[in-house]
């Protein structure tokens, strides 16, 4: 085993291990630590966890648990991949977990590369941009977990983590990898731990990956992993895309992300296919949401014939959000329509659905939980970062879609693109 990624929630991880095979390098996708040490064969292996916004010490915990499992697997290289958008607060978990990682592997310092230039995600000068935004006046200025006000990752890294951080900026990148690998050094001399790494285009990924190669702990998004990918990559990759292309006929899209983004996608699949919204209220009732479920799951059957799979959303534009957030808590709500997600899921598979298409972090983990899935071959990519992906031990695909990626189509095309 080549590479270990430790992903800090399940559509992040799913976007990394497709970037990985589309660049040469055979992965798998586990959902979770493994409770044992049987090998898996793969070049590759990312580890998906639900640590983006749970507590700072629990954090902690899983990705130590899942870099203890890497090392035993022999891995040479280690990644953990968090959001493009940097998602975290001003006590974790990226700082947290970053410095436990480096601490457990006895290393000194890292990089900090969330780009993603393929979806609009560069940095410069060490502030980070969505599209033609900073990350502060972007959609993410308004997450309701992990609200992001400030774009400068220096600032961002060292409120949260225990060392110093610095650049290496667009002017240095742009020199090659041995400019980038000389001030690293420098920086290391320095005392600095963490490198923010300007990136404004995918010829400053390969940079990176080659300047990189030698590094035990990278951090980043998923851009980074083309650069590093290419480094380890052999023969197969594409025969990897193979072993997860899409199969089954009977598919359900399923949305709970209330990214801009991802409203434009239900608004636009709302014209195209039968869609039902979620009622919060019929949710927050343990008793109520177990019929709730049976009622939706029965609709959901009634409709699977049509020429697209019929649409349960709980998205909702930022000011119905608050609105549910303000009478039933922020938590209380989401956890309640994440275990409706759950439970539905798990009747439809029961009732012969074996292609699920999932929008959100949050709900692509319940729904993969829910499903008894233990891992991933990673399949052909709908969009860029979100691939169809065949479960390891059973006969069920999913796309997983986390909340801002994909252009407003992307229900209708994994459909229409990826035929039975």
């Amino acid at each position: 085993m080549l590479l270990g990624v430790i992903a800090d929630d399940f559509t992040g991880a799913t976007d990394i291990a497709s970037f990985l095979v589309e660049n040469g390098l055979p992965t798998v996708q586990l959902n979770g630590v493994p409770q044992d040490d049987a090998l898996v064969d793969a070049q590759a292996v990312v580890i998906s966890l639900k640590s983006r916004s749970c507590p700072v010490e629990q954090a902690v915990e899983q990705s130590l648990q899942a870099l203890a499992w890497l090392q035993r697997q022999g891995c040479r290289q280690f990644y953990f991949k968090y959001c493009s958008t940097f998602d975290s607060t001003a006590k974790g978990n990226i700082g947290p977990v970053t410095d436990a990682l480096l601490n457990a592997l006895g290393e000194h310092q890292t990089v900090i590369s969330p780009a993603l230039p393929v979806n609009g995600r560069t940095v410069y000068q060490g502030y980070l941009f969505v599209m033609d935004q900073l990350l502060s006046e972007s959609g993410m200025r308004n997450h309701p977990v992990t609200p992001m006000k400030d774009s400068n990752l220096l600032r961002l890294m060292e409120a949260q983590a225990s060392g110093r951080c610095g650049l290496v900026n667009a002017a240095e990148m742009d020199r090659g990898a041995g400019a980038v690998q000389e001030k690293l050094q420098q920086l290391a001399q320095q005392g600095v731990r963490y490198v923010v790494l300007d990136t404004l285009n995918e010829q400053h990924l390969l940079t990176q990956g080659e300047a990189l190669k030698t590094m035990k702990l990278v951090t980043g998004g998923s851009g980074l992993a083309i650069g590093i990918a290419r480094q380890w990559a052999q023969a197969g990759g594409k025969k990897a895309q193979a072993a997860g292309a899409p199969q089954g006929d009977k598919a359900v899209v399923l949305s709970g992300s209330c990214s801009l983004m991802t409203n434009k996608q239900v608004a636009r699949y709302r014209q195209q296919a039968s869609a039902q919204s979620i009622d919060v209220a019929r949710c927050i009732n343990a008793n109520e949401r177990s019929a709730y479920a049976a009622e939706l799951s029965a609709w959901v059957a009634q409709h699977s014939g049509e020429l697209l799979a019929p649409l349960l959303y709980a998205t909702a534009d930022l000011q119905n959000l608050q609105q549910t957030q303000q009478q039933y808590g922020t938590e209380a709500a989401s956890m309640a329509v994440e275990s409706l997600f759950a439970e539905v899921a798990e009747r439809l598979q029961q009732l012969g659905f074996s292609r699920f298409i999932v929008a959100g972090g949050e709900t692509s983990g319940v729904v993969t939980q829910a499903l008894g899935i233990r891992g991933f071959h990673i399949g052909p990519c709908i969009s860029p970062g979100v691939p169809w992906v065949r479960a390891l031990e059973q006969p069920v695909s999913l796309a997983l879609k986390s909340g801002n990626f994909g252009d407003e189509n992307f229900f209708a095309r994994a459909q229409t693109e990826f035929p039975v």
